[in-house]
């Protein structure tokens, strides 16, 4: 399955037998071809405990499945789309801040708490977004959303990424998080409101930001 950028705010999939995507219901905006939509009840890849699974944990973004022979455009209350390529590895993004992905990818939920500890509990309640997260694994392409455009920001060992966690969109590699406050960052530097947290990701990786600390 390939996606291509037609623009800022608007991919095309080519769609082909025997292939299959995903994507969030309503993300549809055109298509050429005898494609097929169809509303998604197993969860995706990972099936009916993948689904049930993010329904006890808020992720249940709604998707359908996309399948025929055919390119599809998408895009999504005019945010703006980034495409992100998986090569085997695993990323982190917030359910809602999918808008497609390609159908060989394996879809799950993770506990934020066993990746950051008790930091990572705490950043869901700060964020909003949850104490979980969803995570799409394998080989494949994923359309993400964000405000304002997505930048990639490389996560080496020697030296840590720190990331407001508004801005946050997603991350994949070997990396580890935690929240941390720093007085008066977020008065100085964000445009967030209430104490200061910078979301601190070490390893090796990479994190994806938006130009923004506005949600979707």
């Amino acid at each position: 399955m390939a996606f291509r950028e037609v623009n800022s705010k608007v991919v095309e999939a080519t769609v082909l037998p025997g292939q299959r995507l995903f994507s969030q219901r309503g993300a549809m905006l055109a298509y050429k071809g005898e494609v097929s939509f169809t509303p998604n009840i197993q969860g995706g890849q990972g099936g009916v405990m993948s689904m049930i699974g993010r329904r006890l944990a808020n992720e249940a973004t709604p998707l359908m499945t996309v399948e025929g022979l055919g390119t599809v455009l998408f895009g999504h209350g005019g945010h703006h789309v980034h495409v992100i390529s998986l090569t085997g590895d695993t990323l982190y993004v917030e359910a809602d801040r999918l808008l497609a992905f390609d159908g060989t990818l394996q879809q799950g939920t993770m506990f934020l708490g066993s990746q950051g500890g008790v930091m990572g509990m705490v950043r869901g309640q700060v964020t909003g977004q949850g104490l979980f997260t969803t995570t799409l694994k394998g080989h494949g392409a994923v359309a993400v959303m964000a405000h304002g455009g997505v930048f990639e920001v490389p996560i080496t060992p020697q030296r840590a990424v720190h990331v407001d966690p508004q801005a946050y969109v997603a991350h994949h590699g070997d990396v580890r998080n935690k929240l941390s406050t720093a007085l008066g960052w977020r008065d100085m530097v964000g445009r967030g409101s209430g104490e200061a947290f910078q979301l601190e990701l070490s390893g090796s990786g990479s994190v994806y930001v938006q130009a923004s600390e506005e949600k979707l």
